[in-house]
């Protein structure tokens, strides 16, 4: 699941940097402006949200990638990244079904999804960690000692 997690990510932020650039070359070619602001102002503005963004989002594709190689549960930094990832996610859902409609709200639910079953899978304590005992290892309960 992490190594699916981590394709979706990266295919997502290839897909940021790309709508970015598209939407950084329709303010430039029709000089758009926000109350004034430089019109060059807000196309590199637009080129850093999608640089940024797709950073991110390769980070976390790299997190969740690690896990699924490793069959071992993040780190706390990598943890809270994909956290921030799913939140995001969610949020930007929420936005997106008003404005754009139910199938990217869909796309969106995928792949916050699949981000919170690498949290969820990879938890604390999964895959033999600490806090887990394994079925033979574990002493039966009730059992008195011989």
């Amino acid at each position: 699941m992490a190594v699916v997690a981590a394709l979706v990510l990266l295919t997502e932020a290839v897909g940021m940097v790309v709508i970015n650039g598209i939407l950084a070359a329709f303010v430039d070619g029709q000089s758009m402006s926000l109350d004034g602001l430089d019109p060059a102002a807000m196309v590199t503005a637009t080129w850093t949200l999608g640089a940024v963004s797709g950073l991110f989002l390769s980070v976390c594709a790299l997190v969740s990638l690690l896990a699924g190689v490793r069959d071992r549960a993040p780190g706390r930094f990598g943890r809270a990244l994909l956290t921030g990832a799913a939140v995001a996610h969610g949020v930007l859902a929420a936005v997106t079904v008003g404005l754009v409609g139910w199938p990217a709200f869909a796309v969106l639910m995928v792949g916050m999804g699949v981000v919170i079953a690498v949290l969820v899978l990879y938890g604390k304590g999964a895959a033999g960690g600490p806090g887990v005992e394994s079925a033979q290892s574990a002493p039966e309960r009730g059992a008195r000692p011989a």
